[in-house]
């Protein structure tokens, strides 16, 4: 009897352990990616290469160069390159301090359990905290000019222009770059700085000569990522702008769902170009985390 169990859990360990129970894991995650990344990119492209009613046509991607749409893109792009450079910068300066600043371990905690709830947090609660904080009548707003005779919008300031987007974005675009950035100058090994100081280089000359190398890669994968971060948000955009700030979401969102510019098949098109985008963005990103990992091995 004791030799047929050993038999029967044998037989159930190499069946657990076979190539094809590994692969069957892999299911629901694949029938994911399937179901919500693979196919509708395809009824992406179907519908971009197709008049509303269902004939082939280049019409769509020729129009994505027309003024409106190109100047539309270009916003976008400028407002993820600067929000994306701010928050890297920011982020890296806040994870030196952090991990190589001496500071106490329950403020590292700290900083790290808001950034996990700040990164995440955008939309129309993000747009109403900067309102009541920096808006025309917000508290900061209100505080500078009553305290300090300082008048932001009086001095060209707005919340609701591209710095003030940029201003916002930072909120989760910081915390973000915190997160990820955290375990590369984690793997900046103490070994390393000990020798460049007994080859006689400063503490300058090791971050410019050692450290900073070693984690630029970390710093431009982490870079690409939040730009893919901010270039598809929409949610924050359209709460405190409404559909005055035209970047490329709420022009797709018009040809989607909007009473006046509908067109979906033009809509199809905007959604394709921002898939390219991506899929450039995401690439660099890879590429440069996989040179990036080759340090933290």
């Amino acid at each position: 009897m004791a030799h047929r169990l050993l038999r029967v859990r044998a037989e159930g360990a190499n069946l657990m352990g076979s190539p094809l129970w590994r692969w069957l894991g892999l299911l629901p995650f694949a029938l994911f990616v399937l179901l919500f990344l693979v196919l509708p990119v395809l009824y992406l492209v179907q519908g971009a290469f197709q008049t509303p009613q269902g004939q082939f046509t280049f019409d769509n991607l020729r129009a994505l160069a027309s003024p409106t749409i190109a100047s539309a893109y270009s916003l976008s792009i400028r407002l993820s390159l600067v929000s994306a450079g701010l928050g890297a910068l920011g982020g890296l300066l806040v994870c030196y301090a952090l991990v190589h600043g001496g500071l106490p371990s329950w403020l590292r905690h700290a900083f790290t359990t808001f950034s996990g709830v700040a990164s995440n947090f955008a939309g129309v609660p993000l747009a109403f905290a900067f309102i009541a904080t920096l808006g025309r009548l917000g508290l900061v707003t209100v505080l500078l000019r009553d305290l300090f005779g300082i008048n932001l919008y009086a001095s060209g300031f707005s919340l609701f222009s591209f710095w003030g987007l940029a201003l916002t974005y930072l909120y989760f675009q910081l915390p973000l770059m915190l997160l990820i950035i955290t375990p590369a100058m984690h793997g900046l090994k103490r070994e390393w700085q000990e020798a460049a100081e007994s080859l006689g280089a400063s503490g300058a000359q090791y971050w410019r000569r050692v450290a900073l190398p070693v984690l630029t890669p970390s710093v431009l994968s982490c870079f690409m990522l939040l730009f893919a971060n901010a270039f598809g948000t929409l949610a924050t955009v359209v709460a405190l702008t409404g559909a005055n700030f035209p970047v490329v979401p709420i022009l797709l969102f018009q040809q989607i769902r909007g009473n006046v510019l509908y067109n979906p098949n033009l809509g199809f098109a905007l959604a394709l170009g921002m898939v390219a985008i991506m899929v450039v963005t995401n690439l660099l990103y890879f590429v440069l985390r996989a040179r990036a990992e080759r340090w933290q091995r």
